[in-house]
């Protein structure tokens, strides 16, 4: 089975197979925020070698040292995320799905930043900083 996600244009996707999403997370830091305009952002997490772009490639920005946000270069709109803290993974945005109604998140991450006008009301796990890596091995 294969489940895709989509910038608002359509012109770039990427394709994976869901029974490889290695992890799914809620994040709060600053700098998720700012590059997608969300006061919180869903990500997950899939293998390089189990995901591929299709239709238009995307661009790429160096938003700190190692860490590389991928864009649609026809919308704008943020699609996936890479640094070498997490190596041999990238990392999607959950809303841009093509059913995010599917996407089950598993964590709260970097709640030190959260937004105090965000109540997190759940009952998920919460890290002030990234998830330990024995969460999501």
């Amino acid at each position: 089975m294969t489940d895709a996600t989509r910038c608002l244009c359509g012109a770039t996707r990427a394709r994976f197979d869901p029974d490889q999403i290695l992890w799914t997370a809620l994040c709060h830091c600053d700098s998720c925020r700012r590059a997608t305009g969300a006061p919180v952002v869903g990500w997950f997490g899939v293998a390089n070698g189990a995901w591929s772009w299709a239709g238009a490639p995307p661009g790429e920005y160096e938003s700190s040292p190692q860490t590389f946000r991928n864009f649609c270069t026809t919308c704008g709109s943020p699609l996936a995320f890479r640094s070498d803290r997490w190596p041999g993974e990238t990392h999607f945005l959950a809303a841009s799905l093509e059913n995010p109604e599917t996407y089950v998140p598993q964590l709260h991450c970097y709640t030190e930043e959260h937004l105090g006008w965000l109540k997190i009301a759940d009952d998920l796990p919460k890290y002030p900083q990234s998830a330990p890596a024995s969460f999501v091995e």
